[in-house]
């Protein structure tokens, strides 16, 4: 049925996906990693901040300014010798995981940095006249306070983290996006450029639903 419709197998189909969901996993945890803490720290090294520092927020926040300006098709191709070093290849999935960590990190961290800015200041303020230190403001006040704006900023992130592994297809970066390109565009099969969009829409669609709910969730307990 599937090979009558789409000249693909099944099989072509669903390693896509999970070409797919391998590339949205790994570079929504490692630009999380990188993302999250540069958010902080922007939030609290900016004028007014608990740590206030100038060189240290200006560093951060033109560097990011720097690589966000950068459309991610040009961002891809222009760090493929980076990469070659990095994975020891410029092609496949494992090589446009490395451009998408450094196009969704600046993206994560101004979503954080403006989730974080959204906690009331008296909150902050009634912390440090508790004597709290600046780690125990971040941790046990400014984090639980933003939860629910956090979780949708991630949801936010990872939906356009989905939108750059289909435009990884064009270095071969696998997925539904190579899948789109090689075997839709290239070879004019219409029917299988509706199922990668539609395929695309179904993620999504659940992801910005988890992401609701959760949000929903952690706001309706406070």
């Amino acid at each position: 049925m599937i090979e009558q419709y789409l000249d693909i197998t099944g099989e072509q189909l669903a390693t896509a996906a999970g070409q797919t969901i391998y590339m949205l996993f790994w570079g929504l945890v490692l630009g999380s990693l990188l993302g999250i803490p540069l958010g902080i720290l922007l939030t609290i090294t900016r004028k007014g901040g608990i740590l206030q520092n100038r060189i240290i927020y200006e560093l951060i926040n033109y560097t990011i300014n720097i690589v966000r300006s950068v459309p991610y098709i040009i961002l891809m191709v222009a760090i493929m010798p980076l990469t070659k070093v990095i994975v020891g290849t410029r092609i496949g999935t494992q090589a446009a995981l490395v451009s998408l960590v450094l196009y969704i990190t600046p993206f994560l961290s101004r979503l954080i940095e403006s989730s974080l800015l959204e906690v009331d200041k008296g909150i902050v303020e009634a912390a440090e006249a508790m004597g709290a230190t600046p780690l125990q403001i971040i941790w046990y006040f400014l984090l639980p306070e933003a939860m629910g704006s956090l979780i949708l900023a991630l949801t936010t992130g990872t939906i356009g983290l989905l939108g750059a592994t289909a435009m990884a297809g064009a270095i071969g970066g696998g997925g539904v996006g190579t899948l789109a390109l090689t075997y839709g565009y290239q070879q004019f099969n219409t029917p299988l450029m509706i199922t990668t969009v539609i395929v695309l829409i179904v993620f999504v669609q659940l992801i910005q639903g988890f992401g609701n709910y959760l949000s929903k969730r952690v706001r309706t307990r406070k």
